[in-house]
């Protein structure tokens, strides 16, 4: 047994290292690379791991296939090697933006709706960025603290602790910071209390005990109940925001969104779940006006519902 652990821990050791030697020479060489090479090269890149990577496809079929049932294969196909595309961005993302300036950002990124988190902002209480693994997320942050201020971003920690640290280094470019999703909530609270903003990815599937259960096209999904918590506690404003690309222009446009009204009625759970379906509503038809651009691959409505006993 002792033997057969080392061997096991032998190997994910060399993994880990073999992921954070690829990852760290693809954000070097994209890095210094012209944003005009590396641009197609990187949307390249994401499509030839999307197309290597079985399960991706497989899990995004099954996605695609429930929750837009309207579609014929082509599009489900043309949709997922949208995603591998995206991807590639991101990771473009991450190479560039941390070493780019304010001008540089503005050259290659626009903002559109500032003016919707201007208000949220000026009414001292914080504000909390709604956002989700659509269009470009990194860029979206990186570009916020760059152009309009700081940010924190809560994110749950990548498994393997070498690319974490790579990643994390990046995200705390332009005076971002980020936040750990494990047991953040007191941090979160604190940096709205100062009139601070944070930025959260609330898309994702989560555990029976951290949900509420929406609706999300149509079918019953699990959603984490902390953003509604968070901003029923603090009264911080909420505000959508999405980085999102635009094929015409090949230039992505971070937009915010009007300030989304809290739900207060004074029955806690019931607030949590009211409001909770509203920013899921929120972030579905951001999904459905850009289904090329979400992460598909992520197995979104994992966590069901148990039957309840008669």
């Amino acid at each position: 047994m002792a033997d057969s652990a080392r061997k096991s821990a032998l190997t994910t050791g060399l993994v880990r290292l073999w992921e954070y030697g690829s990852a760290a020479k693809l954000l070097f060489f994209l890095r210094w690379l012209p944003q005009r090479l590396a641009l197609p090269l990187a949307q390249l890149a994401g499509l030839v791991c999307g197309i290597a990577v079985a399960r991706w496809r497989d899990v995004a079929e099954s996605n695609l296939r429930r929750a837009l049932p309207e579609l014929d294969a082509a599009a489900r196909s043309r949709i997922r090697r949208g995603v591998y595309r995206n991807l590639g961005r991101v990771a473009l993302a991450l190479a560039k933006l941390p070493v780019w300036s304010e001008q540089t950002v503005r050259k290659h990124v626009d903002f559109a709706g500032l003016e919707h988190f201007r208000a949220a902002e000026a009414k001292g209480n914080g504000v909390l960025l709604l956002t989700g693994h659509l269009g470009n997320w990194e860029l979206g942050a990186l570009a916020h603290g760059a152009v309009v201020g700081p940010i924190s971003v809560m994110v749950r920690p990548i498994a393997n602790p070498l690319v974490d640290r790579l990643v994390e280094a990046r995200r705390s470019a332009h005076g971002n910071r980020v936040i750990a999703k494990r047991n953040s909530a007191r941090e979160v609270l604190r940096t709205l209390a100062e009139g601070g903003t944070v930025g959260i990815l609330a898309d994702q599937n989560t555990l029976p005990e951290d949900a509420v259960f929406v609706e999300f096209f149509g079918m019953p999904a699990a959603a984490h109940k902390g953003f509604a918590q968070l901003a029923l506690r603090s009264g911080a404003a909420v505000v959508p925001a999405f980085a999102l690309w635009n094929p015409s222009s090949r230039r992505h446009v971070v937009e915010y969104g009007p300030e989304i009204e809290i739900v207060r009625s004074g029955a806690a759970e019931r607030d949590v779940e009211i409001n909770t379906q509203r920013f899921q509503g929120v972030l579905e038809d951001q999904i459905r006006a850009n289904p090329e651009q979400w992460l598909w691959i992520h197995r979104r409505w994992k966590t069901q519902p148990t039957a309840k006993s008669p």
